[in-house]
């Protein structure tokens, strides 16, 4: 899986990237400029919304359920940005929001 590292490639896609919400976490997607058919991600899990322990395991959460969606998903950037709500959620209701989203997006 690779991943987005720059901090460059990150503002492109909070600036200009589609956001599609849910309530446990927003995802951030644009099409792939340079990566060609592999996709990227990125998981992020702020420093506002909790701890280190928090944020540790919202992002393992968030690579789970980008690894059961089928993710990375081809040609796109994809930023998983956590919310408050996502490690006291089931993960069975936080996966099917995400995917939810992901249909209305038409990325699944």
């Amino acid at each position: 899986m690779e991943t987005i590292k720059s901090k460059a490639d990150i503002s492109d896609l909070f600036s200009s990237g589609k956001r599609l919400r849910t309530p446990y976490l927003t995802l951030i997607v644009l099409p792939a400029k340079q990566h060609g058919l592999h996709g990227r991600v990125a998981f992020i899990a702020g420093k506002k919304s909790g701890n280190a322990v928090w944020r540790n395991s919202a992002k393992r959460r968030m690579r789970a359920i980008c690894h059961e969606l089928g993710g990375p998903f081809p040609n796109l950037d994809v930023i998983f940005l956590a919310k408050s709500g996502i490690c006291r959620a089931k993960y069975s209701k936080v996966l099917e929001t995400c995917d939810e989203a992901l249909k209305r997006a038409g990325i699944r």
